[in-house]
């Protein structure tokens, strides 16, 4: 770390399962919202099915692509959902640099892929000393309180 840089991960605050537990519950509403008022719509448009009788059915597909690009979206451009930004928290990487795409990607797509396909993997931040779920260890990220930390909220 150079001079210049300050480590902040010494006064931060993390963010703790049930936190961030109903951050990502309202999460999935909005992009429940964000299906229902564009994928499903569009579907209909074009006579799609919207039956999910497998796993690469062209709805699951596309819900799918919702899920996985608002989150990487959100956290590249934001450093939170709009779940995280309703309760405060932000996803930090420990280096103390700026989240990059790849570290973006590697959190969101790959590990909350493993995250999600193993959903129990999610209660590990509940039991790490950074309160890191696996996609945050996989990316060498974790999420903090943003107000007590004294980051300046995303929407103040």
């Amino acid at each position: 770390m150079d001079e210049l840089q300050h480590d902040y991960s010494a006064t931060w605050q993390y963010g703790g399962f049930w936190m961030r537990f109903w951050a990502y519950l309202l999460d999935l509403l909005v992009i429940a919202g964000i299906n229902g008022i564009l994928i499903k719509p569009v579907f209909r448009l074009f006579d799609l099915s919207l039956e999910a009788s497998g796993i690469f059915t062209p709805i699951n597909m596309a819900t799918a692509a919702v899920f996985y690009l608002y989150f990487v979206v959100m956290t590249k451009y934001f450093g939170q959902t709009l779940g995280k930004m309703v309760f405060g928290l932000k996803v930090v990487p420990l280096n103390g640099n700026s989240l990059s795409w790849g570290t973006v990607i590697f959190r969101e797509w790959i590990g909350r892929y493993i995250s999600a396909t193993f959903q129990i993997l999610y209660i590990i931040a509940a039991f790490t000393p950074k309160k890191q779920a696996l996609h945050d260890l996989f990316a060498d990220t974790t999420v903090i309180h943003e107000r007590s930390n004294g980051i300046k909220p995303a929407f103040d």
